[in-house]
């Protein structure tokens, strides 16, 4: 059946129409595809300020606004809220590191103070000694201690000496007194004798002079 040229020409429109909504349709949605598997990685694995860059670079200004795909803007608005979201965790964390860390400094500067405390104190007590409670240098106690020990050695060889010069006195003493008590011994045996003779002489005489009267 055979058209008539108004139908015809419609007919053709309608075609190339079509075909102009195909085309464009398949380019849009492979535009759409590319911008996807190109987006993709940018906004997965770039950071906030790459991304920026990406979509500066893509996008165009018109009358002072930029137009910019849903898309891109949910996931870049996503992006960095998470990014945000990470720092302030990662602020978060080294700011309670800086704390324990000041607590650790102030903990380590007491640590020292009471170890330099107990190292004076040790290397005090190393160089003194307690006598009656009371800390003695090592170099006065030692000199005290030595000057007792040389007087007590004094006093010892003193005593000693004293001893044996009294030993020796004392012997002499007992050798005289033993001569002594001899010499008197014998003096007084003697005078005993002499004086039994003088009674036995006078008794003669007595009997003499009774016989002669």
């Amino acid at each position: 059946m055979q058209l008539s040229p108004v139908k015809y020409y419609t007919t053709m429109l309608n075609g190339i129409f079509k075909t102009l909504m195909l085309t464009v349709i398949l380019q849009t949605t492979f535009v759409y595809i590319n911008g996807q598997v190109n987006t993709s990685g940018v906004f997965q694995k770039g950071t906030i300020t790459e991304q920026f860059r990406y979509i500066e670079e893509r996008t165009r200004i018109y009358e002072d606004y930029r137009a910019i795909r849903e898309d891109m803007f949910r996931t870049l608005h996503q992006n960095t809220i998470d990014t945000l979201k990470r720092l302030q965790s990662a602020i978060t964390l080294l700011r309670n590191e800086s704390e324990m860390l000041k607590y650790s400094k102030d903990s380590l500067n007491n640590v020292l103070e009471t170890t330099n405390a107990d190292l004076k104190k040790i290397t005090r007590t190393k160089n003194s000694i307690g006598v009656l409670g009371v800390d003695v240098g090592k170099t006065a106690y030692n000199t005290t201690i030595w000057s007792l020990i040389a007087i007590m050695i004094i006093l010892l060889i003193t005593g000693y000496i004293s001893f044996k010069q009294s030993r020796l006195v004392t012997l002499k003493t007992k050798k005289d007194i033993a001569e002594l008590k001899a010499e008197f011994e014998f003096y007084r045996e003697k005078v005993r004798l002499e004086r039994e003779k003088t009674n036995i002489s006078h008794f003669h005489e007595i009997q003499k002079l009774k016989k002669t009267r």
